[in-house]
């Protein structure tokens, strides 16, 4: 048998496997006030929540060492519950591989999150989901929940697709919102701007503000103004201070163009938005996406960061 630690999905004819990992990890946890609930599980109770939502099990060497229970109640967002590690698995990763594994599935079942619970009594449990960019939601008692919005990356084969993707991101947006882009000269960052521009009823035209640092496009719809800015002339986070953007940001949309590893002291919620190109080679099918001839494809990472962006379901909006 293998020494590495496996982790699968499985169903109910796992039950037995799972229920014991739940009540080893449960029993060696401090006694809670309310109690835990954990114990109460049966074979019979976590075979119907295999059979109706799925689970993880973690084996090493064919021993079961983790597992976590699914929850699909919540549209678009997939539940963790029972996370569990068995006492001699501790220290070993278990529970950040089943985690990873966790968000593989939720990506490749297209949903845009995952929730889960934790005790304000358990502290290093709340540190292990933070640490993980997990943020709180909501508090009950003493009852906490977490949550995460997933990234995502979409090709973009040509410069009217890349509009319809910002498109498709201002629909999202409201005042006091950042928008970090990154990429190459020529990746697209500004045409992505111009897109946003157009779908949030500014006045233009948009263009690169790269001699002027910041420009401000107002709107013509009664929406929240785009505030445009390149930093690829700025030197440090100290040179966005100098434009004074903290006095606009509340009530416009903010783009900072080059502005990675500076302009996030803008907020405390971004989205960061990286545009990467890719060569296309002879037969390459990304040549032809969508059916319209390319010689570069596009590749648009974006990623959440804060408490904004929780539960706001990008993936469903952006990748349809």
């Amino acid at each position: 048998m293998s020494s590495e630690l496996d982790v699968t999905l499985v169903g109910p004819d796992r039950a037995a496997e799972v229920v014991g990992v739940i009540h080893r990890a449960f029993a060696a946890r401090p006694p809670l006030d309310p109690p835990a609930t954990a114990g109460d599980e049966t074979v019979e109770t976590v075979a119907a929540s295999l059979e109706r939502d799925g689970g993880l099990l973690a084996t090493r060497r064919g021993h079961p060492m983790g597992a976590i229970l699914f929850d699909r109640s919540r549209p678009g967002m997939l539940g963790l519950k029972r996370v569990s590690v068995d006492p001699l698995g501790r220290d070993r990763g278990v529970a950040s591989v089943m985690v990873g594994v966790a968000e593989d599935v939720a990506e490749e079942q297209g949903m845009d999150g995952i929730w889960l619970t934790v005790r304000e009594e358990l502290p290093a449990n709340y540190r292990f989901w933070n640490h993980r960019l997990y943020l709180p939601v909501r508090q009950d008692g003493p009852t906490i929940e977490m949550g995460k919005t997933l990234w995502l990356a979409r090709e973009v084969p040509d410069a009217d697709t890349m509009r319809d993707l910002a498109a498709r991101v201002a629909g999202l947006l409201r005042p006091g919102d950042l928008l970090v882009l990154t990429g190459g000269l020529g990746a697209g960052k500004t045409t992505f701007t111009q897109g946003l521009g157009e779908a949030l009823g500014v006045r233009g035209p948009v263009t690169s503000p790269t001699f002027v640092i910041a420009r401000t496009h107002p709107s013509e719809v009664g929406g929240p103004p785009l505030v445009h800015v390149d930093a690829y002339r700025l030197g440090d986070a100290a040179e966005i201070d100098d434009i004074d953007l903290d006095a606009t940001t509340d009530e416009s949309v903010t783009v900072v163009e080059w502005g990675e590893g500076m302009a996030e002291q803008l907020s405390d919620s971004w989205l960061s938005i990286s545009i990467e190109t890719r060569a296309a080679s002879p037969g390459d099918p990304l040549g032809t996406a969508c059916g319209i001839p390319s010689d570069e494809m596009r590749v648009v990472s974006i990623r959440p960061h804060g408490r904004r962006w929780l539960e706001v379901p990008l993936r469903t909006a952006l990748l349809g």
